[in-house]
């Protein structure tokens, strides 16, 4: 992991981390929030793509790479081919928010929107896969990929080293268990905490559960973390690894998308939203001093303000300095 990175130190940016009085206030903990919504690509995802593509061979590289993603791993491959001279062909759910699908082209990759899900469009680029040489480069269930995220935790803990909790989205699982990986490694004692949208919960039921969960349909604002079934790869980390997951409402993710607009001027997109919606939401069953929070994305389509407005509706309070009704 340090290895990683040392070499992806000097092409990622180092995101801040945010602090907030009235966060702290809310939840009783000194919290901070890791900005990856500031990371090139708008989103974490760039640091496992680029890590994944360094490893690639030269010869690897000129057959150019493949993938499927919801949004955010399509635009951190793309831009990591572009940087290497590498082809990109990418396939997306045909209702992939337009600024990620534009973004990914603009990047220079080849786009394919196909299926309703994540799961579909993967399962097309499966079969396009068989059916080219190119790489292909798994969003999240790939040790390269993981391990590029978990540059995140390296930077997070030496921002702030008191940090004693670290909550962190999770779709397939890449994020989370790098993460964790990391975090362990310094520090064992740290408490990981995974945070799912309850209609998009496979990660959630696995864990909790002795058997892997394959969900029929998903249904959340979070697309980025939209994701059917937990990673073959990612599973057993996150076992091994976290110490809880927990769920939180396309409300309650609304809500903390409106909170961090309005109070600190700063955009989150679904995903990037849910691990402070589950900080608010669990802050009296999350026994931590100074916690760590992974806004991991920001690109949020503007077409969905409205639809958050309205489900955000009722959970904040006229009084936002000092609390939020969960």
């Amino acid at each position: 992991m340090y290895q990683a990175w040392r070499r992806l130190a000097p092409i990622v940016h180092q995101t801040p981390i945010l602090t907030s009085h009235t966060i702290d206030r809310i939840v009783g903990k000194n919290v901070y929030c890791k900005m990856e919504n500031q990371q090139k690509t708008g989103a974490f995802k760039f640091r496992g793509a680029t890590f994944k593509l360094m490893q690639l061979s030269e010869e690897e590289l000129n057959k150019g790479v493949i993938t499927a993603s919801a949004g955010n791993h399509a635009q951190g491959v793309a831009y990591a081919a572009a940087k290497l001279g590498a082809k990109a062909k990418i396939f997306m759910p045909e209702g992939t928010p337009l600024a990620k699908v534009h973004a990914t082209r603009n990047y220079g990759a080849e786009v394919v929107l196909i299926g309703e899900s994540f799961q579909e469009a993967y399962q097309a680029s499966k079969k396009q896969e068989k059916l080219s040489e190119m790489t292909y480069i798994h969003p999240f269930d790939d040790y390269d990929v993981m391990t590029g995220q978990g540059t995140i935790a390296m930077e997070l803990l030496r921002q702030e080293d008191r940090i004693d909790t670290v909550i962190v989205p999770i779709g397939g699982g890449g994020l989370i268990s790098g993460v964790a990986a990391a975090c362990k490694h310094v520090n064992r004692n740290i408490r990981i905490i995974g945070v799912q949208a309850s209609g998009a919960a496979a990660m959630y039921k696995s864990f909790h559960s002795n058997e892997t969960h394959h969900l029929t349909e998903v249904q959340t604002i979070a697309d980025g973390i939209a994701v059917k079934e937990p990673g073959k790869h990612t599973l057993p980390l996150i076992k091994k690894y976290v110490d809880d997951i927990v769920t939180v409402t396309d409300e309650q993710i609304s809500a903390s998308i409106l909170f961090m607009l309005e109070r600190n001027k700063t955009l989150m997109e679904g995903a990037g939203a849910a691990a402070l919606a589950a900080l608010f939401a669990y802050h009296e069953q999350i026994k931590s001093r100074h916690c760590g929070v992974i806004v991991s994305g920001g690109n949020l389509d503007i077409k969905m303000m409205s639809k958050i407005q309205e489900l955000a509706d009722g959970f904040i309070p006229a009084d936002r300095e000092k609390s939020l009704a969960y």
